[in-house]
């Protein structure tokens, strides 16, 4: 990215890592599109996990930051090298760093068109968490009828579509949540069982629903606090797919724990699914299809301005809200 010596715009920008209270609303030069980019009046930008990560130092960026990995807008600007878009545009994207912001300069390799009739504020929320739904379900290993999966966090962003993808392809779905409330959210999606495990012992409560080791694949969200129960309600040579750290980082195991069940253990990433412009817009739209044909339904649970950025970390960290998270500048 280049800037301009013209106009600024806001944007959330971290000095350093830490807690939510490191980031700040900054004026900053316009961004300018640089080579394979495109500069995009931003109308929606995706809150995720990994921009907590970013912000923690979990996952080291250089600094300064400014945060985000996904959004929607209009396109400005396109930057030299760049073929298939052009301003005015309609754009969303999963991939690129600094789309907490008035305007950002996006990757176009990790761009792609929004669909007439889908709102730029359904396509923000569909970047990072639909996408990587959509290739849990689809290579992670590929699930069809006569599957069982458990889904944690079922009524969360990632986790609700996770649940009506697996529904969509046929297998069955049992998926945690944390609270009553989110019970009838996980259902809602299609949950063929749900387990509210602030109430009910996890194991104990899949096992009553489905049987002991009776899970085929588990996705998982969470991380730390749930590891050994998936791990023990994994059937024989079952599949552990874990993609996120809500409660934390797993702690480093040794292969042996997976032998007893000669299990599989992945810890795939999104980009590494949508590396070529075909299989990004393959996964796209399948997605916007299904959104269009009313047989997949984006939530999204809240809408803050930039200057309550910090407050969106500690709702989506609080595990609070059902639904996507959206900052709108």
């Amino acid at each position: 990215m280049t800037t301009a010596t013209g106009g600024t715009s806001a944007a959330v920008q971290i000095a350093e890592t830490g807690g939510p209270e490191v980031m700040h609303v900054v004026q900053r030069p316009d961004p300018v599109a640089g080579e394979g980019e495109v500069t995009v009046a931003v109308a929606a930008a995706g809150v995720n996990f990994i921009d907590t990560y970013h912000r923690s130092g979990l996952y080291e960026l250089p600094l300064p930051l400014v945060l985000g990995q996904e959004g929607s807008g209009t396109v400005l600007e396109v930057g030299t090298g760049v073929d298939g878009f052009a301003p005015g545009d309609r754009v969303a994207w999963a991939g690129s760093t600094g789309s907490y912001a008035e305007r950002a300069a996006v990757k176009a390799s990790v761009a792609y068109k929004v669909p007439d009739g889908i709102d730029l504020e359904t396509a923000a929320s569909i970047g990072v968490q639909a996408l990587t739904a959509h290739y849990l379900v689809t290579d992670c290993p590929r699930i069809g009828p006569g599957d069982r999966c458990l889904v944690h966090a079922g009524a969360g962003g990632t986790g609700r579509l996770v649940v009506q993808m697996a529904k969509l392809r046929g297998a069955e779905v049992v998926a945690t949540v944390g609270s009553d409330a989110k019970v009838e959210v996980a259902r809602s999606a299609g949950a063929d069982h749900v387990i509210n495990y602030s109430t009910t012992d996890l194991v104990e409560g899949v096992e009553a629903a489905v049987g002991p080791e009776a899970i085929d694949v588990v996705y998982d969200g969470v991380g730390a606090a749930v590891y050994d129960a998936s791990i023990e309600l994994l059937r024989l040579r079952g599949s552990m797919v874990t993609f996120g750290n809500a409660s934390g980082a797993v702690e480093p195991k040794a292969p042996l724990h997976l032998s007893g069940k000669s299990l599989w253990l992945t810890r795939p990433k999104l980009w590494d699914f949508i590396s070529t412009r075909e299989e990004l817009d393959a996964r796209t739209e399948e997605v916007f299809g299904w959104i269009a044909a009313g047989r997949l339904e984006v939530r999204i649970g809240a809408r803050l301005p930039l200057a309550e950025a910090a407050d969106a970390h500690r709702l989506l960290q609080g595990r609070g809200i059902a639904g996507k998270i959206l900052l709108i500048p």
